[in-house]
């Protein structure tokens, strides 16, 4: 088994490489597009600074849509769109429009329930003092919600790794489309034990670390 690992050790490297690179653009551009989003969705919310019943059926319920696709069905049929964006539909840059598109929403949600879940009293107590929404928002909420927007961020990543893996489905490697070809086509068992071995200790690492950066920004704590 070792002899046949150190002989696909370039593979797998390759392979690892193809996954980070997924989720290096997928999860910040998530972050970059889902935060605004999810702002929106809490302050047109009925709990929100400014509520807007209508707006907030309307993308609510487009979050809602995007968000019930499965992966492998969303990464088909939006296959001309990721042609369009990136002008092929294989390889890795093909799967991170998909994953983004998937993880936007995603991560929207999150972002709308930490600031639900936020105590209604330091949103007044910002009022009281004269701040303007935008204030709150940058000054109170988001900061009140690190801890919470960090631990979201992790199990965001953690289930787009496993997404990652449908990869191979168009051509776009990583670890778990390695895992697909070498140990379930080929039969070779110990190499698809290995892969999936390499990705609980990815996961874990994910894991570990935003747990311990939630912690540390925990003012309770």
């Amino acid at each position: 088994m070792f002899d046949r690992l150190i002989e696909l050790w370039p593979e797998i490297v390759l392979a690892l490489a193809q996954t980070g690179t997924m989720l290096i653009v997928s999860i910040p551009l998530a972050i970059l597009l889902g935060t605004p989003l999810g702002i929106l969705l809490y302050g047109i919310g009925p709990t929100g600074l400014h509520h807007r019943p209508r707006l907030h059926r309307v993308l609510d319920g487009t979050v809602n849509v995007i968000r019930s696709f499965p992966f492998l069905i969303l990464l088909i049929a939006i296959i001309p769109i990721t042609r369009f964006i990136v002008g092929s539909s294989i390889g890795t840059a093909a799967v991170i429009v998909p994953l983004t598109i998937n993880a936007i929403p995603y991560f929207a949600r999150f972002v709308e329930q930490n600031l639900s879940q936020l105590d209604g009293g330091v949103v007044e107590a910002a009022r009281s003092m004269g701040a303007s929404r935008g204030q709150i928002i940058r000054d109170v909420l988001l900061v009140e919600a690190r801890p919470a927007l960090v631990t979201s961020i992790t199990i965001m990543t953690v289930s787009f790794i496993s997404y990652s893996a449908m990869a191979g489905l168009v051509g776009g490697g990583g670890i778990g489309d390695f895992a697909i070809r070498y140990g379930y086509y080929r039969y070779e068992t110990d190499i698809m034990i290995a892969a999936i071995v390499l990705l609980v200790v990815i996961v874990q690492i994910v894991q570990v670390s935003g747990s311990r950066l939630s912690r540390s920004l925990d003012k309770r704590l």
